[in-house]
């Protein structure tokens, strides 16, 4: 491999469009659709991935090559900045520039835009490491991206198969390592020592709960949750997985997985759920995770990402005051699916800040850096805890004046431990509940209890043109289509806790109508009535929608 940026190789060894007029765009996702689209993507993601890693002096820089929850044939890529986090906004419009590049000539020009725009030196090194999900389609794809990596001159570093959360994981270890807040060892296996122990340090001296059966999307959380279980004795966790086949072609988040779960309201195609059983899912590339279970009278119940962050929240908390830290601020970070009552829980219960933010993950994170510890969730199960530098000195240094304080301070930090700070991931979210339930002694029911859902609907609508939708206030109110919103609002004002905000989809040509009432009569209602509205106003396209 060449480690030197040749700019006459990179314009020869363009791979083109396959379909002229295609236009990429990278968004909170990455790059996102079809996978025979994407190898002339692929190729520019490498490019400038090197770019981005000799830009931050050498630091490394991750790649992952997935497209989540989506179906099998859609394929993604997304970059990973050094300390495990998304990469920086202001290089997503980069991003997209270089993919919709179609010819060597245009290719340059864009690279050349980014290295003046930027001052880059591109006599400094380039680091560079990547990984793949179960698709079929992945591994030709890696070699569109190897191609771009190779005549940008970057040291690349193929990780092979891992969960999108691992990869985040390996890229801060990498980036930390040698430094005061090195955060693991840089392997697959240095993730699952880090997580194993410190969950068996938060839950030392607890009687194990029943087994967890874990719904892996035929995904690969998977294969990598059977390997995690290895380093965890049977009597602290007792897992079970299904839907792991990642062999079958058509299977991968087929009729099962988090989204599924979550948009459908039901668990997985097939699945046999007695009162009692424990359940959760994760999502194809295992960075989302739902609970659930079904009452005494067999009604399927949700445990979504608000009821994940709001048992997170209250447990963190109570561990901070025992500690007997008040200086550190502990906050919740939603967005506008988060449901009503949830937020009137954190707010009015738990007294805990609460801040709505735009949909997509980049803004949960940022916002949740603004607290010492900010919990961040989004409705469909993807989200993390953040310890601030300073939260983190505060624990890793306090001293304990009794050995009930000794004890707080121990589990303190493993929970620390246990989550996954760089992303949100489903591995690490399961032990984050499965240590509060251990601790607490709870089923999913006592969980439950907090506080009862307002019944909800999500319907997609697709339209001719999604970007007419524009939005304000965390995207809950819309400024256009001019007086669509005032519509919208009158039909809001005639349900009891009525709620419903209509925002254009971030990853396909729909728009997504969110509406929430007292019971689910009136919810599917106004679900139906706002869905129209947008239809009729908006140029739908197909049939109207209508709810089941």
């Amino acid at each position: 491999m060449t480690m030197t940026f040749d700019l006459s190789a990179i314009k020869s060894t363009i791979i083109p469009h396959k379909v002229e007029g295609t236009i990429y765009a990278y968004g909170t996702a990455g790059f996102r659709t079809k996978a025979h689209l994407l190898d002339s993507v692929m190729y520019k993601v490498g490019i400038l991935a090197a770019l981005r890693s000799k830009k931050l002096n050498g630091a490394t820089i991750g790649v992952m090559i997935t497209a989540s929850h989506n179906p099998e044939e859609d394929n993604g890529v997304k970059l990973v900045d050094p300390r495990g986090e998304m990469l920086e906004q202001s290089w997503e419009n980069y991003a997209t520039k270089l993919a919709n590049a179609n010819d060597g000539d245009s290719l340059a020009e864009v690279v050349e835009q980014i290295v003046t725009a930027q001052e880059i030196n591109l006599d400094a090194p380039a680091a560079v490491v990547y990984a793949h999900d179960t698709r079929p389609s992945c591994p030709e794809l890696v070699k569109c991206l190897e191609s771009g990596l190779s005549v940008s001159g970057a040291k690349a570093t193929g990780y092979g198969l891992k969960t999108t959360p691992m990869l985040h994981y390996i890229v801060r270890c990498i980036n930390t390592a040698g430094t005061n807040d090195a955060y693991g060892e840089p392997t697959e296996e240095g993730y699952y020592k880090k997580l194993s122990e410190a969950f068996m340090t938060a839950v030392a001296g607890k009687p194990r709960l029943s087994t967890l059966h874990v719904d892996c999307g035929n995904g690969v959380g998977a294969p990598k949750l059977a390997e995690f279980v290895k380093y965890l004795p049977e009597d602290v966790l007792s897992l079970k997985i299904i839907n792991g086949d990642i062999h079958t072609e058509g299977k991968l988040n087929k009729d099962c997985g988090a989204d599924y779960v979550k948009t459908r309201q039901q668990a997985p195609l097939g699945s046999e759920i007695a009162p009692g059983d424990r359940y959760c899912s994760f999502d194809g590339d295992a960075d989302r995770i739902v609970f659930y279970y079904v009452d005494s009278n067999g009604v399927f119940k949700l445990l979504d990402g608000d009821k994940i962050a709001g048992l997170a929240a209250m447990f963190i908390m109570e561990l901070v005051q025992d500690v007997g830290i008040d200086t550190l601020k502990v906050g919740v970070v939603q967005t506008a699916y988060a449901n009503g009552s949830s937020t009137n829980y954190l707010t009015n219960v738990l007294k805990v800040p609460v801040s709505c933010v735009p949909t997509g993950v980049k803004h949960l994170h940022h916002e949740a850096e603004k607290y010492d510890i900010g919990v961040y969730f989004e409705a469909n199960g993807h989200g993390t805890v953040l310890f601030s530098p300073e939260a983190l000195n505060t624990i890793n240094t306090i001293e304990a004046k009794t050995p009930a304080q000794q004890q707080a301070i121990n589990q303190l930090k493993a929970v620390t431990d246990v989550i996954n700070q760089t992303v949100g991931d489903a591995i690490s979210d399961m032990l984050l509940v499965e240590t509060i339930l251990t601790n607490r002694q709870w089923g999913p029911e006592e969980w439950d209890q907090a506080y009862t859902d307002l019944p909800n609907r999500l319907v997609k609508v697709v339209v001719a043109d999604r970007t007419i939708f524009k939005t304000t206030n965390a995207e809950r109110e819309l400024v256009e289509p001019e007086g669509l919103q005032e519509q919208i609002n009158e039909h809001v004002a005639k349900y009891s806790h009525g709620r419903s905000f209509v925002r254009a989809s971030g990853t396909e040509d729909a728009v997504r109508v969110y509406a929430e009432a007292a019971t689910r009569s009136e919810t599917d209602e106004l679900a139906n009535k706002v869905s129209l509205l947008v239809y009729n106003q908006a140029g739908g396209v197909g049939k109207p929608p209508m709810m089941p």
